[in-house]
């Protein structure tokens, strides 16, 4: 069986920094070399000023620490890292496709087949490559023939080890894993990333399937729990109309063991690069098959939790009177969830470009994003010009500076901070009558009715 003492990984983002890095912290006697050809990414990853970290994760700090310099090294060169490797992750992004067949569905496998063509231009001895991306099923097969029919007759193996990763607890999630999934058709080198994971995770907890069990795997888990967020949704609609109380309805159903009490939490929708994109990818390769039944199901998860985001910004326009125009709306978190700095999918982003076609203005405080983030997330979505963007909303520093004079809150992410603050004191400089949106659920509605504020939150 090989022996693994070389580790590259291609990417540097959300998942292949914190991943190689707990292989390195757990794998001290195997080299871990992460690449990307984003230079602005790697100074990050290498600054000495451990806060600089590109992806912020409670303890990720620690762990690249202790690992960077010893046996974690993080590198511009891919072609170095590809050479002297024995094993290679491909841990580059996967959007939904912008474009052509599959447009707004499918995944776009372009950087992955590009990793491809430049492994198997680049290898000059056997290598075993593990997809790590979120990819469609049977993409381990396009991978193989690239790499056997454009290699230089070196022999590659594939597998499929894809991430169960939740943003904010990832360290967390990969120091005590649920499983690891390894999928793949040959056994010496299921067996040699079986032993990497050994390091430090119990036998029992690493499982391993054919390859397109694992890669349907990671699909089927992120639709699954999307589903549970759009269910409780949907009934926190229905309770807003007949008086009763999500939360304690969750709680309720969430007794039933069958059930179990886990993403029944009612919010203004789920948000984060893997949901939305691995249901969209499921609903693609249903279509494919003519499984239009089955995409169908699917594609109503992603419809029902659009329309969550859009009711919250009606509400907060219907509620204050119907117009939001010139009124100062601030938005309490920008992030998808807390304790990350990842805005990909957030309902912030979607629930301030529906208040801005309105010409409401928004002041957005987050303690992890940057401004130069939240305009380009607005940006992206190319509903208005730049300028137009940058005129109507403003990003500050200060929680206290957001919500000074404002004629609303509106909270879009649960970070804890957001529940010490001293609310009496900000219902003092704000407009009245005083209105608080509360999209998580986060803050105590006795509480803020009692210093004065109308609190809106969602399911009740």
């Amino acid at each position: 069986m090989k022996n693994i003492k070389k580790i590259a990984c291609i990417g540097a983002g959300y998942v292949g920094g914190p991943t190689m890095s707990v292989i390195a912290q757990k794998n001290p006697n195997v080299d871990v070399t992460v690449v990307d050809l984003n230079l602005v990414r790697i100074a990050a990853w290498n600054d000495a000023d451990l806060s600089n970290l590109p992806v912020y994760e409670p303890g990720l700090d620690a762990v690249v620490g202790e690992a960077r310099g010893r046996n974690l090294f993080f590198s511009t060169d891919v072609d170095k890292a590809i050479d002297e490797a024995d094993m290679i992750f491909i841990s580059v992004n996967t959007p939904t496709k912008t474009y052509g067949k599959g447009k707004g569905q499918a995944a776009d496998l372009k950087f992955i087949e590009l990793c491809a063509r430049q492994i198997a231009a680049v290898a000059k001895s056997d290598k075993i490559v593990v997809e790590k991306s979120t990819l469609p099923v049977r993409t381990a097969e396009a991978l193989k023939s690239i790499l056997d029919n454009t290699g230089n007759g070196v022999n590659f193996h594939i597998l499929s080890n894809p991430e169960f990763l939740a943003e904010g607890t990832a360290v967390t999630d990969l120091h005590n894993p649920d499983r690891v999934l390894i999928g793949g058709e040959d056994a010496e080198a299921i067996e040699a990333l079986v032993q990497v994971y050994e390091a430090w995770v119990p036998r029992e907890r690493i499982l391993t399937t054919n390859l397109w069990s694992s890669e349907l795997s990671k699909l089927v888990a992120n639709a699954f729990l999307a589903q549970r967020v759009s269910s409780i949704n949907s009934i926190s609609e229905l309770c807003e109309v007949t008086g009763a109380n999500v939360d304690e309805v969750s709680r309720a159903i969430g007794q039933d063991t069958r059930i179990g009490s886990k993403f029944l939490k009612a919010s203004v929708g789920f948000g984060g690069s893997c949901f939305q994109k691995d249901i969209l990818n499921l609903v693609y390769i249903a279509r494919s098959y003519n499984l239009y039944e089955v995409a169908d199901y699917w594609e109503q998860v992603i419809l029902l939790n659009d329309h969550q985001k859009t009711r919250f910004a009606e509400k907060i326009i219907k509620t204050m009177y119907n117009t939001v125009n010139g009124k100062h709306i601030a938005f309490l978190g920008w992030a998808f969830k807390k304790d990350t700095n990842d805005t990909r999918e957030s309902a912030a982003i979607y629930v301030a470009d529906h208040l801005l076609d309105e010409e409401a203005n928004v002041i957005v405080y987050d303690p992890k994003v940057t401004a130069e983030q939240i305009y380009k997330d607005l940006d992206y979505l190319g509903t208005r010009s730049p300028e137009d963007n940058r005129r109507l909303v403003k990003v500050v520093d200060d929680p206290y500076e957001a919500l000074e004079g404002a004629h609303a809150a509106a909270v879009l992410t649960e970070w804890d901070e957001f529940k010490a603050y001293d609310w009496a004191k900000i219902k003092e400089g704000m407009k009245r009558p005083s209105f608080v949106f509360d999209g998580r659920k986060l803050l105590n509605r006795r509480d803020l009715e009692e210093f004065g504020f109308a609190y809106y939150a969602i399911g009740e």
